[in-house]
């Protein structure tokens, strides 16, 4: 079976993404904290394809969530089921400086990749993002 990196990228994939976990959450009888509360086996036959089990048998999707602008990260962690993230797999910069500050979020980004790939034995990658409508390097 295959297991599932999910990375959530830019204010549109991050709602997107947001939407998705509140779907897949309730599919799979996982509650906004993490715990499960289905009422099928079935429900829990598939769940590592997406979540990692942690400590109390609480379920943490196997996620990254990044945006250049912090807003959109706390959108998402105030949100229905942002607490289920795991806090450190928020990558965000600081959006006046976006052209500055963008290196710096796909270096950490990428370095946040390996610890989740390596938790798992066959991954898959699964991506929500949408298309730039700007230039993100400042034009001289």
């Amino acid at each position: 079976m295959r297991e599932i990196v999910h990375l959530q990228a830019g204010q549109c994939g991050n709602q997107i993404g947001a939407k998705f976990w509140e779907v897949i959450s309730d599919e799979h009888g996982i509650d906004p904290t993490g715990t499960y509360h289905g009422d099928s086996d079935l429900q829990l036959d598939r769940i590592n394809v997406y979540y990692n089990e942690a400590s109390g048998g609480k379920y943490v999707p196997r996620a990254i969530l990044v945006d250049l602008e912090p807003g959109t990260m706390d959108s998402v962690r105030s949100g229905p089921f942002g607490q289920i993230f795991r806090p450190d797999n928020f990558v965000f910069g600081d959006w006046p400086s976006t052209w500055c500050h963008f290196p710096v979020c796909i270096s950490s980004c990428l370095a946040l990749l390996p610890s989740q790939a390596e938790a798992v034995s066959s991954t898959g990658p699964s991506l929500c993002q949408s298309s730039p409508s700007r230039c993100l390097m400042p034009r001289t």
